[in-house]
């Protein structure tokens, strides 16, 4: 199952320390569960959004999973990718960026005939194969046709996919550089949101969280001095503070850093897919790493 993370300390920018998987010897013992990509992304000071991934499976280049890299962003999106549609390339690989904006996905939407042909020309902005980057130029557009309201276009597009398109999961994060939007949907997968306090439940200590599986860990001392609101797909440390996300619920950081939370979609997909009904190389893909 591909894991998702995001973080904002907007409007303060914070220095983190990212290890998308923790150390060597876990991909070795991780043979045909090697993940398949792995991605960071996160805004310079201008907003520019900045990616950083790779295709990363068995057989690749693992210096990049492998290393750490020191970044400086108001908001982070990082996503570790087990393949459900496209191929092992870096263009299949989370997050993507469009209009400055960064999204990551972890679920399957089906259809994509249908999705492209109602993209029209913003099927223009999809530069690979994944179902996840239709999924965000549809944001895209929907955003754009609402006067770049992000919430608003964020809602259409989902409405539509889930009235219309064969659905097993929708949970994403969507990033600017000082806001972070994430929805799940609907109770395939979970998805867990933290409001972590300056220094965290303790008052005085950095932020340094880890997967459950070690596939992504960050660590920031920044954030011994700064709130943050974190959302990722496990609770990564033992802070009481982590609360699963309601299906349908749509979060996104208020002024300083409070929650906004709709309940966005209260209806199930009105064509809902199991993992029996999944291509096999699909439904591996939403059973992998599931605890």
């Amino acid at each position: 199952m591909c894991r998702l993370f995001g973080m904002t300390s907007a409007p303060q920018r914070t220095r983190a320390t990212f290890w998308l998987l923790d150390a060597p010897d876990s991909l070795s013992v991780q043979g045909h569960r090697d993940p398949d990509g792995t991605g960071l992304g996160y805004f310079e000071e201008d907003g520019e959004p900045q990616v950083r991934k790779e295709p990363v499976a068995a057989y690749a280049d693992r210096r990049f999973a492998e290393e750490a890299r020191t970044v400086r962003s108001a908001t982070f999106v990082a996503h570790i990718r087990f393949a459900s549609t496209g191929g092992l390339d870096v263009r299949n690989t989370h997050p993507f960026a469009q209009d400055g904006r960064l999204f990551a996905h972890n679920g399957v939407v089906e259809g994509l005939d249908l999705l492209d042909e109602h993209l029209g020309d913003a099927r223009s902005l999809v530069k690979g194969e994944t179902d996840s980057e239709r999924v965000f130029a549809l944001v895209t557009k929907e955003i754009r046709a609402n006067g770049g309201d992000v919430a608003a276009g964020l809602g259409r597009a989902v409405r539509w996919i889930a009235g219309h398109l064969p659905l097993y999961a929708l949970n994403l994060v969507l990033a600017t550089p000082g806001g972070l939007w994430a929805l799940r949907y609907p109770d395939t997968h979970e998805l867990y949101v933290l409001e972590r306090a300056p220094g965290g439940r303790h008052g005085d200590r950095h932020l340094d969280h880890t997967g459950t599986g070690g596939r992504i860990r960050v660590h920031s001392g920044d954030l011994s001095r700064a709130p943050a609101l974190v959302v990722a797909s496990e609770r990564m440390d033992d802070n009481p503070g982590w609360r699963l996300m309601e299906p349908g619920e749509l979060l996104h950081n208020g002024p300083d850093l409070g929650l906004v939370r709709t309940a966005l979609l209260t209806d199930p997909p009105a064509h809902p897919l199991t993992l029996a009904d999944l291509r096999p190389d699909a439904a591996a893909s939403q059973r992998a790493g599931v605890r």
